[in-house]
C-alpha cells in the first residue's frame, strides 16, 4: 500500500500550475466549473458522509457557540458547515453569534447565498482569498474550514493567516480527507476514489478534470501527523485530530496560544 504523502508539500498543484498564483487560478476555475452540481455530487459521492460530517464538527465545537461569538468558514463553498454551525448554535443564540462564509469562487457564493435565503440564514458571505482575508487580527472566536485546506496554493500561508484572525485562545478546526490505512479498505476506498469517483463527477458535472483533481489533491497533501507537526510549528497548541469513516477524513483541532512572548 502507498502510504498518505509525507513529504513537504507545501500546496496544492493542479495540473499545469506552475507557481502559487496559478495553483490559484486553477482551483477557482475547476470549481467554479462545478458549482452547479457541486452539491448533489458531494451527497451522491459520499453517500450522504458529507452532511454527517460537517454536523459532527458543528457538534465538536458549539460550546464555542455563545453570545458575541465570531466564526468564519473559510473556503466555505455553498455554505454547508456555515448552516451546520448556525443550526448547532441553536435558534436562540444564533441570533447573537456572527457567522462568516468566505470563498473566493464567485459560482459557489452564488449557490451559497440562493440557499441562505429561504431559510432565513444569518450567515454573511463573502469573497475573499483564504490567504489574503480582510479582517483584522484577533477577529475570530473560531475559524474552520471543511475540505478546502487542501486547494490552498500554500499551506503555510493558510495556516499562518489562520492564526492571524483567530484572537488569542481561538480555536482552528480543518475537516479534510486524508487516506485509510487498512489493506482491504484502503484498497477498495483508492479503487473508488480514484477510478469510479472521477468517472461519476466528470459525467454528472461535465468536468472529469475537475473530479480527476480531487484524488490526486488528496494523495498529494500530508498525513494528518504530517498537518498536525506543521500546525504546531506554527505555533497552536492542544494540537489534536482524529480520523472518521475507517480514516477517510480527519477533524483536527488546534488553538492559538492565550498568552504570546
Amino acid at each position: 500500500m502507498k502510504p498518505q504523502n509525507d513529504s513537504v508539500a507545501t500546496g496544492t498543484r493542479p495540473e499545469g500550475a506552475r507557481d502559487e498564483a496559478e495553483a490559484a487560478r486553477r482551483v477557482r476555475e475547476l470549481f467554479g466549473a462545478i458549482a452547479g452540481r457541486y452539491d448533489f455530487l458531494n451527497h451522491l459521492l459520499s453517500f450522504s458522509c458529507d452532511r454527517w460530517w460537517r454536523r459532527r464538527t458543528a457538534r465538536r465545537v458549539r460550546d464555542i457557540f455563545r453570545d458575541g461569538a465570531r466564526v468564519l468558514d473559510v473556503c466555505c463553498g455553498t455554505g454547508d458547515l456555515a448552516f451546520a454551525f448556525e443550526r448547532a448554535a441553536g435558534s436562540e443564540t444564533a441570533e447573537r453569534v456572527q457567522i462568516y462564509g468566505a470563498d473566493f469562487v464567485h459560482p459557489m457564493l452564488v449557490r451559497a447565498r440562493e440557499k441562505a435565503s429561504p431559510r432565513a440564514s444569518r450567515v454573511r458571505f463573502l469573497a475573499a482569498d483564504a490567504l489574503r482575508l480582510p479582517f483584522a487580527d484577533a477577529t475570530f472566536d473560531l475559524v474552520a474550514v471543511a475540505f478546502g485546506f487542501r486547494n490552498l496554493a500554500s499551506y503555510p500561508g493558510g495556516i499562518e493567516e489562520f492564526r492571524r484572525v483567530l484572537r488569542p485562545g481561538g480555536t482552528l478546526a480543518i475537516l479534510e480527507f486524508t487516506e485509510p490505512s487498512g489493506p482491504i479498505f484502503g484498497a477498495l476506498y483508492r479503487l473508488y476514489f480514484k477510478r469510479i469517483l472521477p468517472a461519476i463527477g466528470g459525467l454528472v458535472s461535465g468536468s472529469r478534470q475537475a473530479y480527476g483533481y480531487l484524488p490526486a489533491s488528496v494523495a498529494r497533501f500530508p498525513s494528518p501527523e504530517n498537518l498536525a507537526a506543521q500546525l504546531r510549528a506554527a505555533g497552536f497548541t492542544r494540537v489534536r485530530f482524529e480520523r472518521w469513516t475507517g480514516g477517510i477524513v480527519a477533524l483536527h483541532w488546534a488553538e492559538r496560544p492565550k498568552a504570546e512572548g
